[in-house]
């Protein structure tokens, strides 16, 4: 195989804001995989809270150039363990380097990567809209940029969180999730919860902070919605743990390492019960190109990165109203653009 990167700087539709920050660009590396003339693609954003650089990710797959190059790629899986040791700290960069060795498996094989693993496009999940905090009117209009979408992702972690929930309410139909990304105690989890099962919210997610496990597993019992979790559950080992203080778990491709780990979280989540999500970043269309090959197996799915850009970077799938559209192309179905 021939490995190369490219990154770029993803300019965003609005400011984006959650309980820790703001942004109005994302940079983000793509890694490409060439063989047999195809080309694979596979993306990892830059993350200041998981310590993601596009340096640091650069470096860690260029050490690697030798044993990636000489490889031939037959299963994604056995080359995704293959590196692990290697990449054992940087699990952005494996995602994109794992990403792009499905994309590019599914095109040698000449099939899409979600029928090679033999799944089926039936009762697929909707994706939900994300909400940036914002003043309350400007999170109204941006939600009224998207009407009628099934399901509206709201971020919180203010002093006003309610108050947030009730106006797009008056606006909307919709089903609401919650993301507090850490943002509250688990007081404040238990009280809100009281308040926005009443408004139409279906889950919170992540509400405390990533080690109040003792704190969860008060709310896990007295809370009145689900509580999902995402920072708490980054790996695999995470996902027993996160049984008996949460009622699903919400996987990030990065942060977990890519495709490869995250199929192994599904069937270890399933099988203690839990709910599963996959969610993105603010990422191009390669990541969700990526995240819509587990689609299937998903409970919910978070997958409106590409929504959220001012402009792409490629074509895959593509979201109308929530519903996933699959591409005629093999593989995660991606063609970079640039």
């Amino acid at each position: 195989m021939k490995l190369r990167f490219h990154s770029f700087q993803l300019p965003l539709r609005h400011t984006f804001t959650i309980s820790r920050g703001s942004m109005d660009v994302q940079p983000t590396l793509i890694v490409e995989l060439e063989q047999d003339g195809l080309h694979g693609y596979g993306e990892a954003t830059t993350n200041d809270y998981y310590g993601a650089t596009l340096e640091g990710m650069t470096a860690a797959l260029e050490a690697l150039r030798p044993e990636i190059e000489s490889y031939s790629l037959q299963d994604p899986a056995a080359f995704w363990d293959a590196l692990h040791p290697a990449l054992r700290d940087q699990p952005f960069a494996h995602c994109a380097l794992d990403q792009a060795a499905h994309d590019l498996w599914g095109k040698l094989q000449g099939a899409p990567v979600w029928k090679l693993w033999g799944l089926s496009l039936e009762n697929l999940p909707p994706t939900n809209y994300t909400i940036g905090i914002d003043t309350i009117e400007t999170m109204v209009a941006k939600m009224n940029e998207f009407p009628g979408w099934p399901v509206y992702k709201i971020k919180l972690g203010t002093g006003h969180d309610l108050e947030i929930v009730k106006e797009l309410r008056r606006h909307t139909d919709s089903v609401f999730r919650v993301d507090a990304n850490c943002g509250w105690t688990a007081d404040e989890t238990i009280e809100n919860s009281q308040a926005m099962k009443l408004l139409g919210v279906e889950f919170i997610e992540q509400p405390l902070p990533a080690d109040r496990w003792e704190d969860m597993g008060r709310v896990f019992g007295a809370s009145a919605l689900p509580v999902i979790a995402d920072e708490s559950c980054v790996v695999p080992q995470d996902v027993d743990r996160c049984a008996g203080a949460f009622h699903g778990v919400n996987i990030k491709l990065v942060k977990c390492g890519g495709m490869t780990p995250a199929r192994r979280m599904i069937d270890r989540a399933k099988a203690l019960g839990l709910k599963v999500m996959v969610g993105c970043m603010t990422e191009s269309t390669v990541g969700i190109s990526a995240i819509a090959q587990l689609l299937p197996r998903l409970d919910y799915v978070d997958m409106d990165g590409a929504l959220l850009l001012s402009r792409d970077i490629a074509r895959g799938v593509t979201i109308e109203n929530g519903i996933c559209r699959y591409p005629q192309e093999n593989g995660n179905g991606v063609t970079l653009v640039g």
